[in-house]
This record gives structure tokens, C-alpha cells and sequence, in this order.
């Protein structure tokens, strides 16, 4: 195959593999505040500024669920399974933001893994995740 046929291909990968990377980004300003303490209340410390919380909470958009991260620390990940690129770590007691779920690579016999939205768009294993409140929707 002469570089003249693959060079379309490369092109195309290319735009492909970076409108991936920019669509969940841009998508994230749609869901509103990803902001942990503006949820109403579902967070620890929630006797805390517990009115607050909820006045912030009303405007926040319904379909992000909330978990806390029960591993002391947690690799956030590229893709659903354990071989996906470390994104970040999240600490243990860390609040996430959560998209949705997907069943993925087990982790100790749990299948399902959170996509989480805070800052960075990567999975993490619903394993180590606790969730407050309702449990996300299905992606």
C-alpha cells in the first residue's frame, strides 16, 4: 500500500480520534454545574450549610448522579476495564459526578464501571464508587 492510499486513512483516523476526544468535553457544559458541592445535600458533611446546598441543588441538572470513592485511591480510566489509561486519581471520601453506567472488565465480581464527568471524562470501577442517592442511568 503506497503512502498515497494510507495518507486518507491517517487523515481520517486523526480527525476521528480528536472529535472523540473534544465531544465529551463540549457535551459537559450542557449537564450544568459539576460542582460537588452544589448538590443538594447528598454529599458528606451534609448538616453543613444544609440550605444552601439544597437552593443549589434545585438548579442543578437531574441526570448526573453523585457517588464518594471508597478506595483510598482510585484510577479513573480511558476506557471501562483495567488496561485504559490512568486519566487522574480520585482519593478515598472524594465526591465524584456521574454520568452513566456500563458493564465493562470485573472488578472483585462487579461488572459495572461509572462514567464520571468532574473535570476529566474517565471510568471508574463501580466496585470502589458508593453511590448517593439514585443510581445512574445506563449509558
Amino acid at each position: 500500500m503506497s503512502l498515497r492510499s494510507r495518507l486518507p486513512i491517517a487523515v481520517a483516523a486523526c480527525a476521528l480520534a480528536v472529535t472523540a476526544l473534544a465531544t465529551p468535553a463540549a457535551a459537559g457544559d450542557e449537564w450544568g454545574d459539576d460542582d460537588p458541592q452544589s448538590s443538594s445535600g447528598n454529599h458528606q458533611g451534609q448538616g453543613q450549610g444544609q440550605g444552601q446546598g439544597q437552593n443549589q441543588g434545585q438548579n442543578q441538572n437531574s441526570r448526573l448522579a453523585r457517588g464518594v470513592v471508597t478506595a483510598s485511591s482510585l484510577a479513573l480510566r480511558s476506557a471501562p476495564n483495567r488496561g485504559g489509561q490512568i486519566i487522574r486519581w480520585a482519593e478515598r471520601g472524594e465526591v465524584v459526578s456521574i454520568f452513566c453506567r456500563t458493564n465493562g472488565q470485573s472488578v472483585q465480581g462487579n461488572r459495572q464501571w461509572y462514567l464520571l464527568t468532574d473535570g476529566t471524562w474517565a471510568w471508574g470501577s463501580a466496585r470502589y464508587i458508593r453511590t448517593l442517592g439514585s443510581a445512574p442511568r445506563w449509558c
